[in-house]
């Protein structure tokens, strides 16, 4: 029987919301992923079972949460968080990671955000159609992007509905709009050696007024956040690839491979080469990109 199903979203360059992967997993006892940090909002819904959510706070705190049938968890882009199962009853899960610039608003619409990030029904029927959503799109990886697309949005509406805290969100502001303006451009020019002025440039911003609102919306500098969105997708790349570390540095944007290790080993207290011969998540053969 199958254990687990995961899909990669085609790239149709959708702005306002799309998806990045999606699926779902019938885990193992104590089956874990983690630490990690991801680029994108990634939303879990618990289909039977338990489990537990650690998740680092808009504070700075980990907080655990523990987690059964019906319940859900938002991680955020840039949330260092580490989830596991429970080892006599463990979870499955369907999941679907998401971006855009009404992510986040559609988000806390459902009362969803870094520093509440555990999704709790109101009532069981409603919960349903959440579930009939998030499970359709994981198991109907044959259907186009638009379709796929639009059963994210009732998806995303059965979310506001049902979630018990749910809450009206103002609309963004302008301030909110700039930021997923640079993150969006972070997310599509990673790769290339780009600095903070040519992202304050594409968001056309002084530089200086861009840092110091950047930092206010996201709780760090735009350097720092895009040195965690490339180390997180080299991590990605370190655990569903083969590929050396020296094309994966230059893969993510850093042409200096001894510059990537000196980057690396600061975020993450090992060398990229040591981190990836450690790491049990590394993925021998491919597997479930979301673990």
């Amino acid at each position: 029987m199958d254990q687990y199903s995961f899909s990669i979203f085609p790239n149709e360059n959708f702005v306002d919301l799309t998806i990045y992967q999606y699926g779902w997993e019938r885990c193992a006892p104590l089956h874990s992923f983690g630490p990690a940090v991801r680029n994108h909002y990634l939303f879990h819904l618990i289909l039977s079972g338990r489990g537990v959510l650690r998740s680092n706070g808009a504070d700075g705190v980990d907080r655990d949460y523990q987690l059964g049938p019906g319940s859900g968890f938002l991680i955020c882009p840039g949330q260092v968080n580490m989830y596991w199962a429970d080892e006599r009853d463990p979870w499955t899960y369907a999941w679907v990671e998401v971006d855009g610039i009404q992510a986040q608003k559609r988000f806390e619409m459902a009362g969803l955000d870094r520093a509440h990030p555990i999704y709790t029904p109101r009532n069981r029927s409603l919960n349903q159609e959440v579930a009939d959503e998030i499970t359709y799109i994981a198991h109907h990886t044959d259907r186009s992007a638009m379709h796929l697309l639009g059963h994210l949005y009732l998806f995303l509406d059965a979310l506001t509905q049902a979630s018990a805290a749910r809450r009206e969100v103002r609309s963004q502001s302008q301030k909110g709009f700039y930021v997923q303006e640079a993150i969006t451009f972070i997310a599509q020019n990673y790769q290339r050696d780009i600095t903070v002025e040519q992202i304050a440039e594409a968001c056309n911003l002084n530089r200086t007024y861009f840092g110091r609102m950047f930092k206010q919306a996201m709780g760090h500098t735009p350097q720092e956040y895009l040195t965690r969105f490339r180390l997180a997708r080299a991590v990605e790349l370190m655990r569903s690839t083969d590929y050396p570390i020296s094309a994966i540095a230059q893969m993510v944007g850093y042409p200096n491979p001894l510059h990537f290790t000196k980057v690396f080993k600061k975020e993450y207290g090992m060398p990229p080469r040591a981190w990836r011969n450690a790491d049990p998540g590394v993925q021998r053969p491919a597997r479930s990109a979301d673990g």
